[in-house]
């Protein structure tokens, strides 16, 4: 796994490698027994201070997701995930054209999470708020 820092989307760099290691969990990227990268090289590749990267481990293993093991790492205890890998798969492959199709028709980055917060904020298919229109007011 490697970490990437975005310095400018206000989020503190440790939320960020929280962030990742929780979505490569729900993603099936990680599993239990795997082990994260160690401080050294995350400090390396992602150019944030070890004091960082420490107080995202720690988070991670407060929340029980992770384990340090004295001279041997931090490990992945516990996973995120609730569906099949396949099928994450075969959804991440759909989501990844129709995101390419959005930056063909213009959207940036920002346009595609509006775009995607308004339907996640959609409680399901039959309830539509604004008149049916399917936009959920954030």
């Amino acid at each position: 796994m490697e970490f990437r820092i975005d310095r400018s989307s206000g989020l503190p760099a440790y939320l960020q490698l929280v962030r990742q290691v929780r979505e490569a969990l729900r993603l099936g990227l990680l599993e239990p027994g795997d082990r994260l990268p160690t401080v050294r090289d995350v400090v390396a590749t992602s150019g944030v201070n070890a004091n960082t990267v420490l107080k995202a481990y720690r988070e991670l293993e407060m929340s029980g997701l992770v384990e340090a093991r004295q001279g041997s790492g931090t490990f992945v205890k516990a996973g995120l995930g609730s569906t099949d890998p396949a099928v994450m798969s075969a959804l991440r492959a759909r989501l990844f054209v129709w995101v390419r199709e959005a930056r063909e028709a213009g959207l940036d980055a920002e346009d595609i999470d509006a775009l995607v917060r308004s339907v996640l904020g959609v409680p399901d298919e039959g309830d539509r708020t604004r008149g049916g229109e399917g936009v959920a007011v954030l």
